[in-house]
């Protein structure tokens, strides 16, 4: 990416986008419990062709382009609210507008050991604005907030299926390092984007996440 990050920024950014940061990611599999139960993926080749399609083609494609546009907003001194309201609009299920939404409440109010809530921002706001908006403000530059958003977003989906399929925690990290290219050059891509650049292909995935409202017995919430 060629951007030079001074320490503070770094630790602040792993921090943030660290499985322990409190925003409960690790209650969201995004539809892929749904998507194991019914054999869509079930080991790990199957488990990334679904994560390649959601990272350039679908749900985290779209999270990209809208981090981009609320980190350029904020960085002019906007408040994002449009674009969080269209964040919201485009979680195609319940458990979908949940997931978002309940995640970047959750990383607003946990942000305030920095630099305080900010009573400017909107009640509801997804968690890529969310993130995007804090990086901003933060003086953390977009790609590389970027890249992180998206290896934590991509890390918290692979470890779920992981205890989902069931498979090795080796598979996984094998999966991370084969997906660390991909991260990076969407990353690059949508740094350059626009909200005309919005757009989702992945339509098994929604189906996935929209049928996991009414499944019996579940481990995740979406």
């Amino acid at each position: 990416m060629g951007t030079i990050m001074d320490e503070s920024t770094l630790l602040r950014l792993m921090t943030w986008l660290s499985p322990a940061f409190p925003v409960g990611a690790f209650s969201y599999s995004h539809g892929i419990e749904q998507a194991v139960h019914d054999g869509l993926i079930h080991d790990k080749a199957s488990l990334h062709d679904w994560m390649n399609d959601l990272l350039n083609h679908g749900s985290v494609w779209n999270d990209a382009v809208l981090f981009a546009a609320s980190w350029r907003d904020a960085d002019m001194g906007g408040n994002c609210r449009e674009i969080s309201e269209l964040g919201e609009a485009m979680a195609g299920s319940k458990e979908r507008h949940m997931e978002t939404t309940l995640q970047g409440n959750a990383f607003l109010q946990a942000i305030g050991h920095w630099s305080g809530r900010d009573s400017g921002l909107a009640n509801e706001m997804p968690y890529p604005v969310a993130v995007a908006v804090v990086a901003a403000r933060n003086q953390v530059a977009c790609e590389p907030a970027l890249a992180a958003y998206l290896h934590a977003v991509v890390s918290n989906l692979i470890q779920g299926a992981v205890r989902l399929v069931p498979l090795g925690q080796s598979h996984g990290v094998s999966l991370m390092a084969a997906m660390e290219k991909q991260i990076l050059a969407v990353a690059e891509r949508a740094a350059s984007s626009s909200l005309d650049d919005l757009g989702s292909a992945a339509i098994v995935s929604e189906i996935m996440a929209m049928q996991h409202e009414t499944q019996y017995s579940r481990v995740f919430r979406s």
